[in-house]
């Protein structure tokens, strides 16, 4: 097996097209062409989870955050980052990370945390918009069932969990085969018209070339009529935070204490106590505090998330509570997400988590 079979697999639960421009995600030292050895699966890459992977015969490590997130103007061994990458490089060790891209699916890292909170009926607290297209093209009746199948096939049609979504009318087309044409249908330098079906689907944008190609390939004609539109409209399994319910309802005091232990604080910031249970939650992985107003507007009753500043705390305004458990302790569980798709695909290859804690901040 290839490191480039486990990217693929990676890529495929979270593609990298869903990272924001910022980011930097995929592989970041190494050959995607080796073989894999083992795979080491951590939040960050510190130069002691190198040498774990050394140590447990693993050439590739998986990390949520990038270990090159800036441009670097060199590569030496007066910097950590410089001395992870010279012993990457040396050690033969490829170094993967997916970070934005996982954080913006309906499962990733928000969905995680979600899980192990026990949280139902749960959607996507800020959805992406203008990220999605609406293609409309004109096929032969007798030949619409077998392009829908195949713009399906390439990422065509889906609609939250539906799929094979598309709207169809019927009309006929008009065309004259100029000289030097072979056209399907129709005698050259004749007017032709032709019963045909208006397909009309919906893809995001960023499989656009893919859904292009499978519709060039499946259509019959030598020249075809397509158009591509762009669409405001949210997309609802794509974006950031998880909003939804409890089973129960619980006191908030009861749910931080609930918190605190199943993410291993050592302390959760939070605002006062507005002495209402907790039963509707919003949150976020990592750095969630600029979604704190959707997580207001969804009727929250807390927003769990991490990194806010003092001043944001007041932006709560009595109308939620805040709970701010920690950057690394709202991500640890990345680990279980990378860990989970990799043993699902590949049973019986080496996929290990990590035993080194990484998070930088410690409580006194």
């Amino acid at each position: 097996m290839l490191i480039k079979d486990i990217i693929s697999e990676i890529e495929q639960f979270a593609p990298p097209a869903l990272k924001e421009d910022y980011d930097n995600v995929g592989l970041l030292v190494g050959s995607a062409t080796t073989e894999a050895t083992g795979v080491l699966i951590t939040l960050d890459v510190t130069e002691d989870v190198v040498d774990e992977a050394i140590d447990c015969g693993c050439n590739l490590i998986v990390a949520h955050h990038p270990l090159i997130f800036r441009g670097l103007k060199n590569i030496i061994d007066t910097n950590e980052t410089g001395r992870i990458i010279i012993k990457a490089i040396r050690k033969d060790i490829a170094i993967y990370a997916g970070h934005t891209n996982v954080d913006s699916v309906l499962n990733g890292v928000s969905g995680k945390m979600a899980d192990k909170i026990g949280i139902v009926n749960r959607t996507i607290l800020s959805p992406v918009k203008n990220k999605l297209l609406k293609l409309v093209t004109f096929v032969p009746v007798n030949h619409a069932q077998e392009v829908r199948a195949a713009i399906f096939s390439a990422g065509a049609g889906v609609i939250g969990n539906y799929d094979s979504c598309s709207y169809t009318l019927t009309g006929n087309g008009t065309f004259r085969a100029r000289k030097g044409t072979t056209p399907f249908v129709g005698e050259i330098d004749e007017l032709h018209s032709e019963e045909e079906i208006r397909i009309e689907t919906i893809l995001p944008e960023f499989k656009k070339s893919g859904v292009i190609s499978a519709l060039l390939k499946a259509h019959p004609y030598e020249e075809l009529a397509y158009d591509l539109y762009p669409l405001e409209n949210e997309w609802p399994v794509t974006g950031y935070g998880i909003v939804g319910n409890l089973e129960k309802s619980v006191s908030e005091e009861d749910f931080l204490a609930l918190l605190k232990n199943i993410f291993g604080a050592d302390g959760i910031r939070h605002t006062e106590f507005l002495n209402k249970s907790i039963r509707r939650v919003a949150l976020c992985g990592g750095s969630g505090s600029e979604l704190l107003k959707k997580a207001i507007s969804s009727d929250a009753d807390i927003f769990i998330s991490a990194d806010f500043k003092y001043h944001q705390f007041f932006e709560a305004e009595k109308r939620i509570l805040i709970a701010d458990i920690g950057h690394f302790e709202s991500e640890q569980f990345t680990k279980e997400l990378f860990y989970e798709i990799l043993t699902k695909k590949f049973s019986n290859f080496a996929v290990r988590l990590s035993k080194v804690n990484t998070n930088p901040i410690k409580y006194l």
